[in-house]
């Protein structure tokens, strides 16, 4: 692969004014496709497999035209002190407000009467009004939402306490401010790493291209292939951390090669031949970790995980052809300063990296068990981990939305949050007699009367909990109404959705894993031509993860440090967390395996020992992996300031387990394990030495079949 990379490289360098107009058109294709595109309506959502998604199913067989999937809202009213709402004059401002809904949008199902529905509360100080919608929330138009706020905000101005919840409120999250934040820190980490403002700018430019590429294309496809907002954003999210990542390594190596004293032709070669190798294992780790996100059976998360490593390999084809294309064009200004006026540096001067390496191999069993016992303590907290998914309860109290939610627990209690809907597959008496089963079950405050479709064969039945509807009360409740009534009886709803998915996405965690960590091991397995060192990859994966989940539920479910992180709220982990942390941190932490852990072993077959060779890989790479690992914290870490708690806490947990992966596993762990290893890290019985595809990772063909360089005084300026 070294040989084939290196005459890739090559080529794309002389080549370059081709190369470079051929990815130019393509993001240019890209982009038209995507401004002449149909606009994309929102990913539809479905848990195969599930009750709730089975109850779904039948109401709309059932109940053709009912919306049962449709947005909702609640508008949630307040009498002043010493009022009711069943006061005339705040009566019929209500009635107004349900004439002005009805009439507010086209898209706009049904809008009930609250002093018809028994929607106002025992001691009259709190009412409210339910809005049903055609379609779901991410489909309402900008222009329903509108409506919906301003007849809130006029209601408001005349006296009475208005709040608004639900689902239809939720617009698409704003992005673009946490990736702005990413690239400002990005661009400031690669100058300070390469002393030149345009090798710090290839990365940059190349990873917005393949970006641009990637979630322009989505956007073309969205409308044809139903693909969400979501997909592109996560796109987006990996796309630039990882492009930036493989261009950094690509240019760094391009830079060592040329402190040898190579000509900048062969020294891009061999820089696509050593760095590209190690870029496209890296990349295909990545591709595995989103494509297995498929295991889950879940469509969206499919989808997502499909396009996003769409995007990975667009940054991979532009880290091995786009940058030395570029570098072409750079000529010696992508060196320092300094080394383009020809002013010699010490290479061999013992650098941060070095120094550290040196420190670990003196005292390895010191640091591995201060690493370990470190995660191991941080991670403990991850055994209390509850999942759910959050509701207008976790929303900062300065929203509308968790306002409405706290007046409706006050006025009505906590379960009308979040009503179950039982559906029963039958006639009337079997609905009566599912309604007697329920209300006789612990934790139901309200059961309403059954609601039958025309044919008469299937009725609707609204179950209020007594508890919130994210707590373990209430998920309790449901798989009671499910073990006491027949499989004729469904349970499904906002609530009942969110509890099957979260038991979805827990049961596919374990068969995620091992697919994911399987693949990967047999991946680097070739890469590394040993056993012991993939295993210590993947079990040092699994302590970042698991410590960085320790640190989620410590901050996000027990609250502490929250104020620092901006938590108002505390409650269970968002069900795709762990399964989404394992396939995004996974493919991330291998990228800085494969490029610390590639120049050792390149060291070692080139004849150092292991100790020497641990020194070696942490004096050319240390550096590069600290300022990905920053860089890609940084991209994340944006997403910590969200007023979204979803958005916050994959940011945070993100951020975190980069944090540990790549400065505690990584840089401490790893090398303490391969200095007391020794040789035997290297070790690979030589049947599978013959069985394993030899891949040639290191450029030992390269070092075979090329003259080595003629020293680091060849002028490096020449153009």
């Amino acid at each position: 692969m070294a040989t084939f990379l290196y005459k890739l490289g090559r080529s794309a360098f002389r080549r370059r004014r081709l190369v470079a107009l051929l990815w130019v058109a393509l993001l240019a294709l890209a982009g038209a496709g995507a401004a002449t595109a149909p606009a994309a309506t929102s990913s539809s959502f479905s848990i195969p497999g599930t009750e709730a998604q089975r109850a779904f199913d039948l109401l709309e067989q059932r109940f053709p035209g009912g919306n049962a999937d449709g947005a909702t809202a609640r508008v949630v009213f307040q009498a002043p002190d010493g009022q009711k709402m069943t006061d005339p004059a705040n009566k019929a401002k209500v009635q107004k407000v349900v004439g002005e809904l009805k009439a507010g949008s086209d898209q706009v199902a049904r809008v009930t009467d609250p002093y018809t529905a028994q929607a106002v509360s025992e001691d009259g100080s709190t009412a409210y009004v339910s809005v049903s919608y055609k379609v779901s929330g991410m489909e309402l138009s900008d222009a329903t939402r509108e409506a919906l706020e301003k007849t809130g905000h006029d209601a408001q101005g005349q006296g009475l306490t208005v709040e608004i919840g639900g689902d239809a409120l939720q617009a698409v999250p704003a992005t673009g401010a946490g990736e702005i934040v990413g690239v400002v820190i990005a661009g400031i980490v690669l100058v300070m790493t390469f002393g030149s403002l345009v090798a710090a700018g290839l990365p940059l430019l190349t990873a917005i291209i393949g970006v641009g590429i990637g979630v322009s294309t989505i956007t073309a496809l969205a409308s044809v292939l139903d693909l969400g907002s979501t997909t592109s954003t996560l796109a987006m999210m990996i796309g630039l951390a990882v492009g930036i990542d493989y261009a950094l390594f690509i240019v760094s190596r391009y830079r060592a090669e040329l402190a040898e004293g190579r000509e900048r032709e062969d020294a891009a070669g061999r820089a696509v031949g050593t760095a590209g190798s190690a870029v496209v294992f890296a990349g295909l780790t990545v591709v595995i970790a989103l494509v297995g996100l498929a295991v889950v059976n879940i469509p969206m998360l499919t989808k997502m995980g499909f396009a996003a490593a769409g995007t990975v390999v667009i940054a991979v084809l532009i880290a091995l052809t786009l940058i030395p294309a570029l570098l072409g064009f750079a000529g010696g200004r992508v060196m320092g300063r300094k080394r383009r006026k020809g002013i010699r540096q010490d290479e061999d001067k013992p650098n941060a990296g070095t120094r550290w390496a040196r420190f670990v191999i003196r005292r390895p069993v010191m640091v591995l068990l201060v690493g370990v016992l470190g995660l191991g303590a941080i991670a403990l907290p991850a055994a209390s981990l509850e999942m759910g998914l959050p509701d207008d309860g976790s929303q900062p109290t300065s929203t509308t939305q968790r306002r409405a939610y706290d007046l409706l627990s006050d006025g009505f209690g906590p379960g009308f949050n979040g009503p179950l809907m039982v559906v029963v597959d039958g006639d009337r008496a079997a609905a009566e007699s599912t309604v007697k089963t329920v209300e006789g079950l612990d934790g139901v405050v309200a059961v309403t009367p059954p609601t039958p479709n025309k044919a008469g064969d299937t009725a609707m039945i609204t179950v209020i909990p007594e508890d919130r509807p994210s707590s373990v009360a209430t998920e309790e409740l449901v798989h009671d109404i499910r073990a006491a009534t027949g499989d004729d009886v469904l349970v499904t709803g906002a609530t009942a959705m969110n509890i099957d998915f979260s038991q979805k996405m827990n049961d596919a965690l374990l068969p995620y894993l091992a697919l994911v960590v399987g693949l990967a091991f047999l991946l680097l397995m070739v890469v590394f031509r040993s056993v012991l060192v993939p295993l210590k990859a993947a079990l040092g994966f699994l302590l970042s993860v698991v410590a960085a989940l320790g640190a989620v539920v410590a901050v996000f479910q027990w609250g502490w440090l929250g104020g620092l992180f901006g938590v108002e709220q505390t409650g269970p982990i968002m069900s795709m967390m762990p399964i989404f942390m394992v396939g995004v941190v996974f493919g991330l932490a291998m990228d800085y395996e494969v490029f610390l852990v590639t120049r050792m072993r390149e060291a070692y077959v080139h004849g150092e020992r292991p100790g020497e060779a641990i020194v070696t890989g942490f004096r050319h790479g240390a550096r590069v992996v600290t300022a990905a690992a920053v860089i890609m914290m940084a991209v994340f870490a944006g997403f910590i300031g969200s007023s979204e708690q979803m958005v916050k806490m994959i940011g945070f947990g993100l951020a975190t387990a980069v944090l540990f992966d790549a400065f505690v596993v990584r840089m401490a762990i790893v090398p303490a394990v391969l200095a007391l290893l020794g040789h035997k890290a290297w070790w690979l019985p030589k049947w599978l030495d013959r069985a394993l595809p030899n891949v040639d990772v290191e450029g030992e063909g390269l070092a075979k079949s090329q003259h080595p360089a003629p020293g680091p005084e060849r002028e490096l300026v020449k153009t």
